[in-house]
This record gives structure tokens, sequence and C-alpha cells, in this order.
């Protein structure tokens, strides 16, 4: 993807911003659209679980870099198509070696506060990141960048005041990487990069992102958090571009039951909900004003344990790939599922931008011919009728999860005679379980940090933090390390899918659609975005 060396504000957020302050006051109408606006600009929605941090340097889940981006904004920011456009930068320059990225930042963003953004909020947001104080989860992203010297910051070999990004002046951030990496500015839209208020930080600790402490830059300020209930933010009037946000108000319910949700979405308690696991059809016939199914940037697999003290059968590639051969995925997507996922033979999404699904030679199967070399494959790892294998099968709560595990394990059963014992755990709990390896097998979805398909494989990648597989082969490493200065990495990409194919660390079982229920009076949303990264300023209710 070429990307143009300054962005310039588009034209919709110009017009927004020339027509003054918009008031959802049952007579004001939408800017741009003519729509007449609802009097109450209230945005509630839904999520199964709560998010370990909202904290920019510590987020690693989707719903939790959700609510990030409405209290955070970063360098740049993605249009509704998922295009660059201006955040805190107005724009960057490259060097001609494409080593040195200059963002010059807008002089009018600020804190809620009333402090002003500066280049060194990204210093010491970026430093903190990679700091092996904090010890983030999500630190390897900064390695991924290709920042001068982030390998060794996070390692702890260096101090965090060498690692590549500088502030020139208070409105210009040099950052400088150790190779090219054609994709970096996209990398930026990520919460991990997104500046944090150093003051705040250090008064407060570990406390500062609690609501009356927390200083923040987005379009949005966090006035309530109850965990595992609701967590509520309200419009920052200090936002450089306050003027063109609609929603007052936005609140997340943790509803652990999707089904109970989507009871409480046809009573009108919330705007968007997902839509239950199978109940696709039967909804976008009822509502197909309401159900939506889209492609979104993630894939749904399994994980084994090849750890030394992991399960002995699971270090066997034959054992593994005769479980992932066993796998009906069409069943999964199409009976299971029933909202537009797509069966999953790669870890690579199908859709993402400038990727070409390899030929994975268990694609163009049959079911049956599966099996039978599912079959075979597990009798001569020695185990049938006499000696059969039992597993056991990790998943986060969600009733989705357990109706792909349920369908999954009588699949094993019924073709391999395999004994799945079924284990499920609150989120958090479940995180912490696949980090430190205390599992057999694991559910696993990885949604993409930006639309490019090393942000799927990089995970392949032995020292990736969330290659909780402990997956180690060197030619993949090798693989990967080549395709970030590579001008076509095609090739190497599907050389690492063959090796996930033929060596199994993982089993790929769909690619994800976005599977919402909206309600109708609810626009704005960026259906067309493949990461589905929402912004709440960019929503809007209007009058019914």
């Amino acid at each position: 993807m070429t990307l143009k060396n300054r962005l310039l504000a588009t034209s919709a957020a110009i017009l927004i911003a020339a027509t003054g302050t918009v008031h959802a006051n049952g007579h004001a109408t939408h800017p741009l659209t003519g729509e007449t606006l609802a009097s109450d600009q209230t945005f509630t929605y839904r999520v199964g679980d709560e998010s370990p941090s909202y904290d920019p340097g510590l987020v690693e889940d989707v719903d939790g870099a959700d609510v990030v981006r409405d209290l955070f904004e970063g360098l740049m920011n993605q249009d509704a198509a998922g295009n660059l456009i201006p955040g805190v930068a107005t724009g960057y320059t490259v060097s001609d070696d494409k080593l040195v990225y200059t963002f010059t930042l807008r002089d009018n963003a600020k804190w809620s506060n009333g402090d002003p953004v500066t280049a060194g909020d990204f210093v010491y947001a970026w430093r903190r990141a990679a700091s092996p104080e904090l010890a983030s989860p999500y630190s390897w992203y900064i390695e991924l960048m290709s920042i001068e010297n982030a390998s060794a910051v996070i390692a702890g070999d260096m101090d965090p005041s060498e690692l590549g990004v500088t502030a020139i002046d208070d409105t210009t951030l040099e950052v400088r990487l150790s190779q090219p990496l054609p994709y970096f500015a996209q990398m930026v839209t990520h919460g991990t990069t997104f500046p944090v208020h150093q003051a705040t930080v250090e008064a407060h600790g570990s406390d500062w992102m609690k609501p009356g402490n927390i200083v923040s830059n987005g379009a949005y300020v966090l006035t309530e958090f109850v965990p595992q209930e609701r967590l509520v933010r309200e419009r920052n009037p200090m936002y450089w571009n306050n003027d063109a946000t609609i929603l007052e108000k936005v609140v997340k319910l943790v509803v652990a039951d999707e089904n109970v949700a989507l009871t409480r979405y046809l009573a009108g308690e919330l705007d968007m909900t997902d839509v239950p696991a199978g109940q696709f059809p039967r909804l976008s016939t009822q509502y197909p004003n309401q159900a939506v199914s889209v492609p979104q940037a993630c894939s749904y697999y399994y994980m084994f344990n090849l750890r030394d003290n992991a399960p002995a059968e699971l270090q066997n590639p034959d054992v593994r790939k005769a479980l992932s051969l066993a796998i009906d995925r069409d069943i999964i997507v199409d009976a299971v599922l029933a909202g537009g996922q797509k069966p999953a033979y790669t870890f690579t999404h199908w859709a993402t931008a400038g990727f070409e699904t390899p030929d994975i030679p268990m694609a163009s199967m049959t079911q049956d011919a599966r099996n039978a070399m599912a079959q075979e494959l597990l009798a001569q790892a020695g185990y049938g009728s006499d000696n059969p294998l039992s597993i056991d099968l990790l998943y986060n709560t969600s009733e989705a999860h357990k109706s792909v595990a349920l369908a999954v394990s009588q699949m094993w059963k019924q073709t391999l005679g395999v004994e799945t014992t079924l284990s499920n755990q609150e989120w958090q709990t479940f995180l912490e379980a696949r980090g430190t390896g205390d599992y057999a097998v694991a559910r696993g979805g990885w949604c993409a940090d930006y639309n490019e398909a090393s942000t799927f494989l990089d995970l392949m990648q032995s020292e990736s933090g969330y290659n909780d597989s402990k997956y180690l082969n060197p030619e993949v490493d090798a693989l990967l390390a080549e395709a970030k200065t590579s001008n076509n990495p095609q090739p190497l990409y599907d050389r690492v899918e063959e090796f996930i194919a033929q060596d199994t660390p993982i089993i790929p079982i769909y690619h994800y659609a976005a599977v919402d229920m909206f309600a109708e009076d609810l626009k704005g949303w960026p259906t067309e975005n493949f990461e589905q990264n929402w912004y709440s300023r960019n929503l809007y209710k209007v009058a019914e």
C-alpha cells in the first residue's frame, strides 16, 4: 500500500468543523446528511466480559481497544473504510532510506485537563510501553514496529531512553527504524502507540486510569467504571475536534450471556449487540435493517501447548494434524455459526489487504478424505480403540465458544474416538492460563492490529508475545524476518502458511465476520472497515 507523505484532513472533517458546534436537541440536523438528530445521543452496547486493562500501554483485547480509541487519540486514525487519516498528527514525512518518520502534530490538541498534547507525550508513552518495568503484554508490538533499539529496551539491555523516538520540539516527533517497514504508518493507529499523560501516571500509579484521576486526549472522558458491569465515557470538551462530535455518552455493559443480551436489545435497552451463534438467518429475515454481517479481520483457531512440560501426545505433529483434519469447518460455519464466517485453512484472513490465499492441500480435499487421512495419522501415532486419545480443551466463557467446542469434540469422537474434556474460564483467567501454558489445547482468536498479513503470521515467530503455543521453527523465524523488508512478501507468507499446515502448532477453524444487531436509529458504523475499528465520535442517532 502506497501512502502519501503528508495526509490532509478529509473534506468531511473540514465541513463538519466549519459547521460549528452540533447540539442534539431534537431540532438539530446532521451537518453532512441533513438527518434530524435524536434528542438523546447516548449509545449503549454490550460486551461479553471485562477487559484486562484500558491503559494504552497494557491494552491487549479488542473490546478494550474500542474503549481506548475513544479515551485516547494516536498519531493517525482510520476512516470508515479503514484508510489512514490524521489524528493528533496532521501528517508525516519519510526519509529517502525509509528509516526515519517525522510526524507533525497539530498545535490545538489538548488533554482533558487543558494541557497541550506534545511530541514528548508520545515519547514517554512509547518508552513506557517498551519498558520491562511496565511488563506490557503488548511490548512486543513496539519491537514489531522495527523501532530502533526496541528489542534491547524490551529485554532490559538498554534504557528506555535509547528507544528510537525523539521529540524534536512540541509538535515534531521523529521515529527511527532499524529497517524499512512498508506498513509502519498503519501500525500507529493501534492503542499501544497512543500518548499518555506523564504527570497523571506518575501521580496516581496503577490508579491513574480511575474516573476522577484519568487525564486523556480522546473525544471522550471516562466518567464511570464498575468492573464486570458497566463503563461510561462522556464527551470531552477539550478534544481538538469536539465540535464535530455528536454522541454525548457511550455506555458499555458487560452481559455474559449473548441470548440475554439479544433479549435486552430487542427490548430497546441496547443499541448494539452480537448475534448469537446460529441465529443470523432468522434475525436477518425478521430484522433485515438491523442484523448485519461483514468480513472482520480476525481468525478463530485452536492452539496446542508445545512446551516441554505439555502433554506428550501433543508433541507429535501427526496427532495435531489428525485433529485438524477431523474438524469439518463447513459444519462449523454453516450450521453452528451461520453468520457469514468462512472456513479457515490458513491463519491469515482471506480478505487481508494484499494477501492471496496459498494452496493448502487440506483445503481442496473432501471431508471424507480428510477424515481418512486423520484416522491413518492417528493410528500411526499409536492411538486407536485399544489406546484412545484424551484431550483437555480450554475456552473462555461464551455460548458461541461452547457451541464450537461441543461440535469439535463430537467430530473428534466420531472420526477418531478421541475423548475431550471441555473447560471454560472467564476472560482474564483464561488469558493468564494460556500465557503461562496451563492448558493442553485452547481456543484462540486473533484480530489484526493493522491490515497486512504479518499481523497474523508474526504470532508464529518464536519470540512473539502472543505465541502462546511456544511454537519454535527457525525457518519460520527467518521467513518472517525476510518478509519485513521484501518488496514482494507473498511467497514468504505462502511458505509460513505451509509450515503452519505441516507442523500444526495451531488449527485455523474459521475467518470471522462481524455479526451484529444495530438499532435502526444508530448511524455511522464503519461496516467497510475490515478491522472494524470504530470511533464513537463518528456515530450518531437520528430521530425516529
